[in-house]
């Protein structure tokens, strides 16, 4: 009986752990924002600038860098799930690569 390539999963199973932690961390990222009155003052001042103005400034690099360390910890269990299914086909040629790594077409 043939397989329908359409019917072949394209990744292994999946770890609730990465997906969890980058979801705990997006949500501080909204939730952090939103709690205005824990901010909400002038002093203590930078550079003349006032605390609300400051703090809402110094947030948008944090949640830069959160929102990456996001991407690379799903993008490393998404590219695990995928190093999981290659392993456990037996019989199925490796893709062919680029030179730079990439797979071929």
């Amino acid at each position: 009986m043939e397989t329908n390539p359409r019917d072949m999963p394209t990744r292994g199973p999946a770890r609730p752990a990465p997906y969890v932690v980058s979801g705990v961390l997006l949500g501080l990222g909204i939730i952090i924002p939103l709690l205005v009155p824990m901010y909400a003052s002038i002093e203590p001042r930078l550079g003349g600038m006032p605390f609300f103005y400051w703090y809402q400034m110094l947030l948008v690099p944090i949640e830069a860098g959160v929102i990456g360390i996001c991407y690379w910890v799903v993008t490393r269990e998404d590219q695990r799930r995928r190093d999981v299914l290659k392993r456990d086909m037996p019989g199925k040629a490796p893709a062919a690569t680029n030179d730079d790594g990439g797979e071929g077409r």
